[in-house]
């Protein structure tokens, strides 16, 4: 046990460290494409035109119904053999991207089918536009509704970092594995990254909280 606690300290900055420069940083950039993504699908799929609205379907579909670790291998160990070559932090960044973005349209698309259409209606028959009333009418109370399942969509997508590691990108999990190796310490070190990962996922929790709260005063 005394020696178990002991790998645990060795290990706890190293392990922090990867979290600090790789898994957050990658999180953030991963996510922040995702919800670029997820408003265009969302639109897409509340639009007429049916040949888009099709193919954004397909991809959610896809994307959906598809684990994530496949899609990383399809990405990273795949794509190579169809003449597409993408680094471990190109293939990893698009994959979680649309992995998220496909999650987060359709928590975008329902909250904006959730404000009533006597909004749509009376906001047009001001002569606003299409835009106008998307941006100043839909756009805000779409934030509101979609900010809980949007954000537990990134808190996901923090946790699921952690295949990164299956394509040689050395996050929490892959330092992890490489400490065990040497100290064959199983227990002490992965408890070590759980912990890690659910102080992330805590702060994230907590975060979420103060925004919804903050963003409820404008509703």
């Amino acid at each position: 046990m005394e020696r178990s606690l002991e790998v645990a300290m060795d290990a706890f900055w190293p392990v922090l460290k990867a979290g600090l420069t790789i898994t957050i940083p990658l999180s953030l950039i991963s996510f922040a494409i995702a919800l670029i993504i997820a408003v265009v699908t969302a639109l897409v799929k509340l639009s007429h035109f049916k040949l888009l609205k099709a193919i954004f379907s397909i991809y959610v579909w896809i994307f959906r119904g598809t684990p994530l670790l496949v899609e990383l291998f399809i990405a990273f160990y795949g794509l190579p053999h169809a003449g597409i070559e993408l680094d471990p932090w190109t293939a990893a960044i698009i994959t979680f991207a649309l992995n998220t973005g496909a999650y987060s349209s359709e928590s975008i698309r329902s909250s904006i089918l959730a404000i009533p259409k006597g909004q749509w209606e009376a906001a047009e028959s001001l002569g606003m536009s299409y835009g106008q009333v998307l941006r100043r009418v839909i756009a805000p109370q779409t934030f509101r509704i979609s900010l809980p399942p949007i954000t537990n969509d990134f808190i996901d997508l923090v946790k699921g970092t952690s295949l990164a590691a299956s394509i040689t990108i050395a996050e929490m999990t892959m330092i992890g594995q490489q400490i065990t190796a040497v100290t064959y310490e199983p227990l002490a070190i992965y408890s070590l990254v759980a912990l890690i990962y659910l102080a992330f996922c805590s702060i994230l929790t907590y975060m979420q909280g103060r925004l919804e709260k903050a963003a409820s005063k404008y509703v």
